[in-house]
């Protein structure tokens, strides 16, 4: 990461691609060891560093969810560490900015608050070790090291249209009323808890008492704080809101939620060669009305020659000549630019009767265990996989309500990644391994026609009706096989990360669940990294049949019990509007990692029988 200025950006701290879009992407605040900073807009990105990714599927539903301006996918600015701390990769990276901009001195006997643009605080920093960049009281402490660390105002606030903005510290111990613009504030503790009733803020104004941050808390807070004017600190940019504000501390979880889409790298080929080419068809596809000799020299300008280089020039003509003849032939497109179905290729992909062998997509096929041949249909080994996700926008306060990936609605309160409409999107690719199992349809279609399934999902179906009305938005039921694939998925998870190394926030799921005229019952576990050679084949290793008929009788058999029971397993969604039934943290509940649908749409009850009785079991 580097601060923005343009006069002398320079390096404060380190980030993974990956927590640039699920932790710290732009509008975040990121926590630095001395300051905090925020990523900024995609209009203050520097591209001449940005790697273009090319995934077909993936552009193509990014543009569909926010418009047919966007041209690529783009990697974070990045380039090689070298020795020299003042070399030009010291000043590549994402821009940040200072945010909270208020700071609060950390000497016991001081603890004076003001905006760093005040001038009581000044900016140290340390090439060498950009972890140690601080602000310092000047003239505080004494000279030199002496000088006291800045550190960041606790707290900020933030409405749920995406704003976020400064805590107004004056307006709030001035209980709103004017004040001179002399006086000085301070933020002291007066306890040991360092909740918000034991924090007060202080002026130096006669007659202004302290004031507890206590009363900024909840409905409380509302009443005493002005309403949001809009700020959008990552673009610089006001717009009009007036919503009530809440007041949050500085990294709460709540403060940044992601909005992404993400596709698996398919196969378009056999051929490792024919993969590369139809996969960037799109670059090469202008060389192929060039001569040959002139075409030859101009391939190893190629942005994406790097890739292709392996397979030598004349292979690489070749099969630019052979795919151009293709085409030609009246033959349909490897990809579809608007084809933005992103489950049902996938779909097809893993259910394919051969094994793929590509670099990016090794499957094979593996024996369904005896105990589960009723029920289970097939199980593909996924030996290698490549995932891009991409960053469409971000929530604050509430996180994005989950919505198909096919489909192009999107939450009125998600905050924009730039000013006017991107034209790129910022993308991470990780690469890893999962294990994929095919559930038998006709077994799937006999138990959603039971009569018990029936009347739990109305029970379902009606919380879920209550709980969308509740936020605004229109009921979108996934339908009772997601539900109960989903609970499947949740329990596997469980015990696969008992067995196969990967904490249980490593495993990520993909559930494939769909019942019209072209059915799908599925689901994928996959562990992926960002390192070019991916993870190191623990979880494959538990989709051979000796371990999986193990670990699914074990994941079942997990799933009957849950300690919270009885509670648990009397659970009434309708009562408090849950998306969940029998379901808690105690039995199926994962990390926000796993979880493609934030631990909604759950329910034990759909898969085995508990102590509630028999309540629409899919399994005896």
């Amino acid at each position: 990461m580097t601060t923005a200025s343009a006069n002398a950006p320079f390096r404060v701290g380190e980030l993974r691609p990956s927590q640039l879009l699920h932790t710290y992407g732009v509008g975040a605040v990121t926590d630095l060891p001395n300051i905090s900073a925020m990523v900024l807009g995609l209009d203050h990105w520097d591209l001449s560093r940005a790697k273009t990714l090319t995934e077909d599927r993936l552009l193509a539903a990014v543009r569909h969810r926010l418009g047919h301006q966007v041209t690529t996918l783009r990697t974070p600015p990045y380039l090689p560490e070298t020795t020299d701390p003042f070399g030009d990769w010291a000043r590549v990276g994402v821009p940040v900015g200072l945010f909270p901009r208020w700071l609060r001195c950390t000497r016991e006997q001081c603890n004076t608050l003001s905006p760093a643009s005040a001038g009581l605080f000044e900016l140290e920093e340390a090439y060498f070790r950009p972890e140690n960049t601080r602000y310092v009281h000047a003239n505080c402490g004494g000279g030199g090291r002496g000088r006291p660390t800045a550190v960041p105002a606790r707290f900020l606030m933030a409405c749920k249209n995406g704003h976020l903005d400064d805590f107004p510290w004056m307006y709030f111990v001035h209980r709103g009323a004017d004040h001179p613009p002399e006086c000085t504030l301070s933020l002291v503790e007066r306890g040991t808890t360092g909740e918000a009733a034991n924090v007060f803020v202080q002026c130096t104004c006669q007659g202004v008492s302290a004031r507890s941050m206590a009363e900024a808390m909840g409905l409380r807070g509302e009443s005493a704080l002005p309403a949001c004017r809009g700020h959008h600190p990552h673009l610089g940019t006001f717009e009009p809101c007036g919503e009530p504000v809440k007041t949050i501390a500085l990294g709460a979880t709540n403060s940044w939620f992601a909005s992404q889409l993400r596709v698996f790298s398919l196969p378009r080929a056999e051929e490792p060669l024919t993969q590369a080419v139809r996969e960037y068809w799109s670059s090469l596809e202008p060389l192929a009305a060039v001569p040959p000799e002139a075409g030859k020299m101009v391939l190893p300008t190629q942005a994406c020659w790097p890739d292709l280089e392996q397979f030598g020039v004349d292979a690489v003509w070749q099969a630019i000549t052979e795919e151009a003849a293709h085409q030609a032939g009246g033959q349909p497109k490897a990809s579809d630019p608007d084809d933005f179905d992103l489950a049902t290729p996938e779909w097809r992909a893993f259910t394919a009767r051969r094994h793929h062998d590509l670099q990016d997509f090794t499957t094979g096929p593996e024996p369904v265990p005896d105990h589960a041949a009723d029920w289970l249909d097939r199980v593909v080994l996924v030996h290698r996989l490549r995932e891009v996700a991409a960053l469409t926008g971000f929530t604050r306060i509430d996180a994005p309500e989950w919505i198909p990936q096919d489909n192009n609605m999107s939450t009125q309160n998600t905050a924009p990644l730039s000013r006017e409409a991107p034209t790129w999107v910022p993308c991470a690719e990780l690469r890893g391994e999962g294990v994929f199992l095919a559930f038998k349809e006709e077994r799937i279609a006999e138990w959603e026609n039971r009569p018990d399934v029936a009347a739990r999902e109305r029970i379902l179906k009606a919380a879920h009706r209550d709980w969308s009305l509740a936020r605004g938005i229109e009921p979108q039921w996934p339908g009772i096989r997601y539900v109960l694939l989903h609970t499947f998925a949740h329990a596997l998870i469980r015990e696969f990360a008992l067995e196969c190394g990967y904490g249980a926030s490593g495993i990520a799921e993909r559930v494939y669940a769909r019942n019209s005229a072209d059915p799908m019952a599925g689901i994928l576990l996959y562990t992926a990294a960002p390192d070019s050679e991916g993870t190191l084949g623990g979880l494959v290793s538990l989709g051979r049949r000796d371990r999986l008929g193990p670990a699914l009788e074990q994941a079942v058999a997990a799933t009957k019990l849950c300690s919270s029971d009885p509670m648990c397993a009397e659970h009434d969604p309708r009562v408090h509007s849950r998306l969940h039934g029998a379901a808690c943290h105690a039995c199926l509940f994962a990390a926000e990692t796993s979880c493609e649908r934030g631990n909604h749409f759950l329910d034990r009850t759909l898969l085995v029988e508990t102590l509630a009785g028999n309540r629409g079991a899919f399994l005896p």
